[in-house]
């Protein structure tokens, strides 16, 4: 049984706040009880742990629970599924809504029964009286009561008669371990008929014309879609319609387009463009200890390049026009279904109430990849044949190409120490594209056919989420420590000849890499452990007990031995506000840098599935070593290059260290979400240990051996 302390009306959890409406969430089928929510399923298990919130809840074991996928035409509207929110924001919707269906369904047993509904126990759907007295079921009593009433906020008393909610086993991963159809890509719709489309590889290059007749030799063509510099095709197959967009794509003719930056000199480009600053902290100290003026000083430059969603299947779309009126049905593997509706509306101009949005599972990427573009590709291509269902598959070159990136950030730190060491000046600038292009940002649609048609949407230079949503650029700019005197600036670059979006973390990655490995430096420079320097900094408890507990879990006085091995150290709390990680890292740095082990002691708060947040954090902390090790988006001044797994390379199997996750569970704590705590503590704990076993300090990501070799140089 999962404990619940209900909030009053006023204080309704924020996305029950917005979808008040009880049969929004829940509905009943049979034997079983329907679950309806906003966000999706993306591969980070985030089903299960709502799944078992509602189980628990109701009284039910968890195979009487049925999530149902997130769609536009049923499903509660609760955004963008991001930011490590959907615990803390539709556990406690779903929370609150499971408790007060319970709470109607006991109070109408007892009213049938004549009895006090405080007495009534619920065990599986199955309603008792004070004796063990079998009174009625849910299924029962569901026709007896209306959930078309809003919530009310009002404290519910607890279940009784439910044993306490064990961790669930994955929903999902049963059909993906043993390959039973369950991704869009294995969706087949009936008359399902197949679509491409061709582009140019220089951004905002425009189709002049198509020289000849390419199609005239390919057969099963059903349609050529053109629509401004839209150029797309729809066959019977896809081998046909393979042949037939690789025909169009050579006898299509463009001009015109973008010059892309030098990607050797990144940081001056992001330095000299124009740019949008911000004072994210200015703090002159006075209501701090005191501090006098700094004895020595220390500054860095740090820098990080663009990045790659990098999933290991590209996105897919589906669309089909209903020529009888009924609107547009779009599916999609989309973070966010009511966004991508919004803007497939506004590209088309159709009323929003014609078109619906479902979600189905994808490749995982966690951030804006290229799903929503696959969908509204579809969309494009399907006008061109009403009633047939129409399905684009990108192609890997496609994805590593034309999907937004993870923009390429730049960071300049300095900080002044007194005599004994301690920072009492800290100054800290960072430079990056915007973090958000996502459906609908900055008025635009934000899907990439949009800005292609004859009667075009621009896609603007993208923006950064609002400083209640963790930012974008400025995510854990500010230092998790007490320094006296700070001033943090994030700088939002206005020019966006690469399309950036939001990737797994925001500018935490990059942030935390810069603030952790300056952190180290400052250790080193002061003849200071670096785990001690930490927690001389540290005020916020639970921050010093992660941070302790990672130097014990890893052993941290220990001699680490052999050649070119080292052991290095970071913490951040994500969004300075969310759940609080510190990791150590092991690296062996001979032929290249290769992580050897990785521990990691994480904060989350209140834990609802321990399995699901060892495997967010194990998974997120992979992630993070291949960014920082290996993957770096290449390009020339005309396209982006690296458009396979040769010149975008990810972390191989036989690459991947030894994770050890540690929980720290605090039930009486708020959930904080785990998704996206690791990313930045694991890079700065690379690059520190890198430092400890070669005795060269390395600031620019990928750690390559190029890298290596260039700071040696320095």
């Amino acid at each position: 049984m999962i404990d619940r302390v209900a909030a009053p009306r006023a204080t309704l959890p924020k996305d029950l706040a917005a979808n008040p409406r009880l049969a929004t969430w829940v509905g009943f089928e049979r034997d079983r009880v329907l679950v309806r929510v906003g966000k999706v399923e993306l591969g980070q298990g985030i089903l299960t742990a709502l799944a078992q919130i509602a189980a628990a809840e109701l009284g039910l074991r968890p195979d009487r629970v049925l999530m149902v996928a997130a769609d536009t035409a049923s499903s509660p509207d609760e955004g963008i599924t991001a930011g490590s929110m959907s615990v803390p924001e539709s556990g406690a919707a779903l929370r609150q809504v499971c408790a007060e269906v319970r709470w109607l369904l006991v109070r109408a047993a007892a009213r049938t029964a004549g009895c006090d509904p405080t007495e009534l126990s619920v065990a599986d759907g199955v309603i008792r009286d004070g004796g063990g007295r079998y009174l009625s079921t849910y299924w029962k009593l569901a026709a007896e009561i209306s959930l078309d009433v809003e919530a009310t906020g009002e404290p519910i008393p607890a279940a009784t008669g439910t044993a306490p909610a064990a961790d669930l086993p994955r929903l999902d991963l049963p059909d993906k371990v043993f390959g039973r159809p369950r991704f869009l890509h294995d969706l087949v719709l009936p008359g399902m008929v197949h679509g491409r489309v061709v582009r140019p590889t220089r951004r905002a290059a425009r189709l002049v014309e198509i020289a000849g007749e390419p199609l005239r030799a390919v057969s099963g063509v059903l349609a050529t879609v053109r629509d401004g510099s839209f150029l797309g095709v729809v066959a019977q197959r896809e081998d046909s319609v393979e042949r037939a967009a690789a025909a169009l794509g050579g006898a299509a003719v463009w001009r015109g387009g973008v010059e892309l930056p030098d990607e050797d000199d990144l940081t001056s480009y992001l330095r000299a463009a124009p740019s949008e600053a911000t004072v994210v902290r200015a703090r002159d100290g006075a209501d701090d200890r005191p501090a006098g003026p700094p004895m020595f000083g220390h500054s860095a430059a740090y820098s990080r390049p663009f990045l790659a969603h990098a999933s290991i299947a590209p996105s897919c779309g589906i669309a089909r026009w209903d020529p009888d009126g009924g609107g547009l049905t779009v599916w999609s593997h989309t973070q966010g279904v009511f966004p991508l509706r919004a803007a497939i509306a506004q590209a088309t101009s159709l009323p929003l109430d014609a078109v619906r949005v479902r979600h189905v599972e994808g490749a995982g990427c966690y951030g804006h990849n290229a799903a929503d573009d696959a969908a509204f590709d579809a969309v494009l291509l399907a006008r061109a044949l009403p009633g047939q269902p129409v399905r684009v598959q990108w192609s890997r070159r496609d994805e590593l190409g034309q999907a937004p990136f993870g923009p390429a950030m730049a960071a300049q730190v300095s900080a002044g120490l007194d005599g004994d060491g301690r920072v009492v000046e800290w100054t800290y600038d960072v430079w990056s594209n915007g973090h958000a292009s996502r459906p609908g940002y900055a008025g635009s649609p934000g899907l990439l056919a949009a800005a292609h048609l004859e009667r075009a949407f621009d896609l603007p230079a993208a923006v950064d989420p609002p400083p209640q949503r963790g930012g974008g650029t400025s995510r854990n700019a500010l230092p998790a420590y007490g320094f006296p005197r700070q001033r943090i600036t994030a700088h939002r670059v206005l020019t966006m000849p690469i399309r950036t979006s939001a990737l797994r973390s925001l500018g935490a990655f990059m942030n935390v890499f810069a603030i952790e490995s300056f952190m180290d430096e400052l250790a080193m420079l002061t003849g200071h452990d670096p785990v001690a320097y930490r927690l001389a900094h540290l005020t916020d408890e639970r921050a010093r007990a992660v941070v302790a507990q990672a130097a014990r879990a890893a052993s941290w006085d220990d001699t680490v031995t052999g050649e070119g091995r080292g052991r290095g150290i970071a913490f951040a709390r994500y969004k300075d506000r969310g759940a609080y990680c510190a990791v150590v890292a092991e690296v062996e740095a001979v032929q290249e840098v290769r992580v050897r082990r990785l521990v990691v002691v994480v904060d989350v708060g209140r834990v609802i599935n321990f399995d699901g947040v060892r495997n967010q954090i194990e998974g997120g902390a992979i992630q993070a070593t291949s960014w920082t090790v290996k993957e770096r988006v290449r390009f020339d001044r005309t396209a982006v290059t690296s458009t396979d797994w040769e010149s975008y390379p990810i972390l191989r199997f036989s690459e991947v260290p030894r994770v050890e996750v540690h929980v720290l569970n605090r039930p009486d704590a708020p959930s904080l979400g785990a998704g996206e705590a690791a990313q930045g503590p694991v890079a700065a704990a690379i690059a520190n240990a890198l430092f400890a076993a070669i005795g060269v300090r390395v600031r620019d990501l990928p750690l390559t051996a190029e890298r290596v070799i260039a700071a040696m140089d320095a």
